[in-house]
């Protein structure tokens, strides 16, 4: 039997290796910031970062042994078990910090939400791509979909939770232009989702409000709500063009960053490596997208194009809202930078993102040797 050229082999030369050294070096990143975010020690942080990271890896791998039309064919059935677990979010789901988003399966706690901001891309491509072309924008083909977005985010929105709420929608919105929904409706639909500001601040929970009003005016309590953002922007500005050194934040290793683990930690690691470290992480970031959309540019089908393009673009937002929340210029957002900040249900869910794109780029990819 010949091991070298078996299928299995076969196939995993078809792997983007690349991909996966770029992705494993930002996650070697993320363990050193955690690392010096724990005072200089593998624990609490860096040393689970890093063995998370690499279970995930080859979770992700495996994903991307499955061919893309399986997921076409699962796409309704995915959709369907999360929207029951959202349901049953509401019913029986765990409370934590005020926000009801966990269910309790025993063995560990499952967050829906973060699952669908990737199943709201998988099925939202299945729906588009059984649309003929020039009837993306009928009505008939229009309403429905964005029923199929309305349902999660409003669901998500109960729990509250805003950010994740945020996520799924772009990422369904996404699909719909890329698909080809003509862009006068987008701008009508802002027009619509403008007018109607007044009257959504209404239903917006106080702490809500107090994060869109610090936003706006940080420096109206730089000892309360302002604090988070004022203490980034501190300590992003602090560490100037080459940063104060590893191990050698004043603002983290003093207490003064809040979140300096999960949500700032873009701030932690600005502060001791600078403007040309900051530079460097969305360099390698970069990277990352610019391999999703050439694998998106390659796809043979429209499902496997919208599928790669739609899940990039979460990712996208998910930089954009992380980097843009810790420098001041979005409000203040549970959203954690990808492969750097601390958290498990963050890094399997981007981890299966990059599983699913990895998938199509297999497919459509010749033995590298």
């Amino acid at each position: 039997m010949d091991l070298i050229n078996g299928p299995w082999v076969r196939e995993l030369r078809r792997l983007p290796w690349g991909l996966v050294l770029i992705v494993s070096a930002i996650a070697s990143v993320g363990m050193v910031v955690l690392f010096s975010a724990g005072g200089g020690a593998l624990d609490p942080w860096a040393l689970k970062h890093g063995v998370r990271f690499a279970v995930f890896l080859v979770a992700a791998l495996l994903l991307a042994m499955v061919p893309p039309e399986r997921w076409l064919a699962l796409a309704w059935p995915i959709y369907g078990v999360l929207m029951l677990a959202l349901v049953g979010v509401e019913l029986v789901g765990a409370v934590k910090g005020g926000s009801q988003r966990w269910l309790n399966l025993g063995f560990m706690e499952f967050q829906p939400s973060e699952m669908m901001k990737l199943g709201i891309v998988l099925v939202m491509a299945r729906y588009y791509h059984f649309v003929p072309k020039g009837y993306e924008s009928r009505p008939r083909v229009l309403l429905p979909a964005l029923a199929i977005i309305a349902a999660p985010v409003g669901l998500v929105m109960l729990q509250p939770d805003l950010g994740t709420a945020l996520s799924i929608l772009f990422g369904g919105i996404v699909v719909m232009f890329l698909a080809g929904v003509r862009l006068w409706l987008f701008g009508v639909a802002g027009g619509a989702v403008a007018a109607l500001l007044p009257i959504a601040w209404t239903f917006l929970h106080d702490y809500q409000k107090r994060r869109v009003l610090i936003f706006l005016d940080p420096e109206s309590d730089p000892r309360g709500a302002g604090y988070h953002i004022t203490q980034s922007k501190i300590a992003i500005g602090s560490g100037g063009l080459s940063g104060k050194g590893f191990l050698n934040g004043t603002q983290s290793h003093l207490d003064y960053l809040p979140e300096l683990h999960t949500d700032f930690a873009f701030a932690t690691m600005a502060e001791e490596w600078g403007l040309l470290g900051g530079l460097l992480v969305i360099g390698l970031y970069g990277l990352v997208l610019a391999w999703g959309i050439r694998t998106a540019m390659r796809a043979p089908s429209q499902f496997q194009r919208l599928l790669s393009l739609g899940l990039i673009s979460t990712l996208f937002f998910y930089l954009a809202i992380n980097m843009m929340m810790v420098m001041g210029l979005a409000p203040v957002v549970g959203i954690p930078l990808p492969l750097i900040s601390w958290g498990g249900s963050a890094m399997l869910t981007v981890m299966i993102l990059l599983g699913l794109v990895m998938g199509v780029s297999r497919a459509n990819r010749r033995p590298a040797w």
